[in-house]
């Protein structure tokens, strides 16, 4: 079958592509039929998500405490949440900060924020007081929910706190959450909610620089519910309400919350969530529960696939599927995973926090099985490739920048107009800053990217943001910072440092100089010293450069 590469054509013009991909515009169209998506101007994305019918009954249980939420009382919970916010003077447009791990807790609290016409901001519980101070300068939030051991880090900044227990501890414990959680639900003023309305500002690197602020909108999560997990469990052959999801993935990145936060519960899914990653409680949680579905990263995987061959894949028999996102895997982790889980489908997705998680989604048939690719297009989505360097459009079987349009493109960054419409244009394509090209298939293949974003564990790392704080060392004159590929981490963040003259600086000076103002996720893994920074005219660091030389100084 032919590749579809025009440089082996005679006459491109001439030849008959599929009819997904538009040779005279460019664009590659869903290979699934489109998906109604609610016209009403007035809807908020909870309103819809307890519109959908199911036959659910547990939604979300503790892993290791069994404490559960059930169906029959989410709804309630998240009004009453929604309630009490109403009461303690949080009003439509206000921003509330979460900060928490994964929890029960957790959806309670971001849909009773949406619900009551608040704006909600995710923010990792690893964060600096350093990094807090930023984003609360950024976002300006009137209040935030976060662990107990965080609250006067914001109070002292000026904003409201309450601490959120665990599933371990009493609520009587904890009066301030325990009095929201247990509102009366008397919001006869709720305002009127347009989907049009921000949602959500869920920070990410983008294309380039600083991480910045992407602006959600109640439609934007509607459209993430609808095209990207309620679609994908319409094509399974079993009910959605039998689904029960292992949450390792942590809630507050987009990948985590749409399934977690949000999607699932449009389903009848049950959720069994862990607060924190630990392979030997996966285990456990999976045999107990009878989990059949786990979103995974790389790193997840590869664990996964070792705790498997010790145990013979008893532990994980009511498996029915692995998915993978937030950074490719290597081709050997989906073999060895492959093999050592016969019985369970493996796929793949792509989606940027920008188009609130849906791209791609791979489904395996028995016409066409394919583990490596990131999936098929989401309905309603429309995608082009792009040469970065001529501006041509592509065809299939050809890479060049992927650039997505639909329903999930984000409303654009916040306070930045100038970063929005360089990285969305006039008709509204989303620049992804990945290198990808489709088969003949539709299938999507992520090749390289443009922007210069670290991926260590699926967690997105500016550069820019790590040499902002090597630079504020005194013994260090340049920085810059790259990747390195690691087989553990998908991407291990590398500073190249310019000591200043008879500095005596070391390898474990600039380490930990960094890891006591980032999160622990962020910090400096491996440091070369060098005579100079390579950049161009402009004065732009050649981060390119600097990974290329990886390969021999490290």
């Amino acid at each position: 079958m032919s590749t579809l590469n025009s440089e082996n054509i005679d006459d491109p013009n001439k030849y008959e592509y599929p009819n997904w991909y538009s040779p005279e515009t460019g664009i590659y169209n869903s290979t699934h039929p489109p998906r109604n998506l609610p016209s009403d101007t007035f809807l908020d994305v909870v309103s819809f998500l307890f519109s959908c019918q199911h036959k659910g009954v547990s939604a979300l249980i503790d892993a290791s405490s069994g404490v559960s939420i059930p169906y029959s009382e989410l709804y309630s919970s998240v009004k009453s949440m929604a309630s009490g916010l109403h009461s303690t003077g949080v009003t439509k447009g206000d921003v509330v900060l979460v900060m928490l791990p994964n929890s029960i807790y957790f959806p309670v609290v971001l849909l009773g924020v949406l619900h009551s016409g608040a704006i909600f901001t995710p923010m990792n519980p690893l964060s600096s007081v350093t990094e807090i101070e930023k984003r609360v300068a950024d976002c300006k939030p009137c209040l935030a929910f976060t662990v107990p051991e965080k609250v006067d880090i914001f109070r002292k900044l000026g904003v409201a706190a309450i601490g959120v227990p665990d599933q371990n501890v009493s609520l009587g414990d904890f009066l301030d959450f325990s009095k929201l959680i247990s509102s009366d639900y008397n919001l006869a003023s709720r305002p009127l909610i347009m989907q049009e309305d921000t949602a959500a500002i869920m920070y990410s690197s983008g294309t380039t620089g600083l991480s910045k602020g992407v602006v959600l909108s109640h439609g934007n999560f509607i459209a993430m519910i609808e095209l990207f997990v309620r679609f994908e469990a319409s094509q399974y052959d079993y009910p959605s309400s039998e689904i029960v999801y292992l949450a390792v993935l942590p809630m507050f990145h987009v990948y985590g919350l749409a399934y977690f936060a949000m999607g699932l519960f449009s389903l009848g899914s049950t959720v069994v969530v862990m607060r924190k990653f630990d392979m030997n409680e996966v285990a456990r949680a999976v045999e107990k529960y009878r989990v059949t579905h786990i979103a995974a990263v790389p790193p997840i995987l590869t664990a996964l696939t070792k705790a498997a061959k010790n145990n013979g894949g008893k532990s994980f028999r009511s498996l029915k599927q692995v998915s993978s996102g937030a950074a490719p895997p290597s081709r050997k982790m989906i073999e060895e995973l492959v093999q050592v889980f016969p019985h369970v489908d493996f796929i793949q997705g792509y989606g940027m926090t920008e188009s609130t998680a849906i791209g791609t989604r791979g489904f395996n048939t028995k016409n066409c099985r394919d583990y490596s690719s990131a999936g098929l297009l989401a309905p309603n989505t429309q995608a082009k490739v792009v040469d970065w360097k001529t501006g041509s459009l592509l065809p299939p079987g050809n890479s060049g920048e992927l650039w997505l349009r639909g329903p999930g493109v984000m409303k654009g960054y916040l306070n930045n107009d100038s970063t929005t419409m360089s990285s969305i244009d006039k008709d509204g394509w989303l620049r992804t800053g990945d290198i990808a090209y489709f088969d003949q298939n539709g299938y999507l293949y992520i090749v390289d990217r443009l922007k210069e974003m670290i991926k260590y564990k699926g967690f997105q790392i500016a550069p820019a943001d790590l040499e902002a704080v090597l630079a504020s060392h005194p013994e260090i004159l340049d920085v810059g910072v790259t990747a390195v590929m690691d087989e553990d981490c998908g991407e291990i963040p590398v500073a190249f440092v310019v000591r200043k003259q008879g500095s005596s600086l070391c390898h474990e000076d600039v380490i930990n100089h960094v890891a006591r103002q980032v999160a622990p996720y962020k910090k400096i893994r491996k440091v070369v010293f060098t005579n100079s920074i390579p950049k161009s005219p402009a004065g732009k660091i050649l981060r390119r450069e600097l990974r290329e030389s990886l390969t021999s100084k490290l």
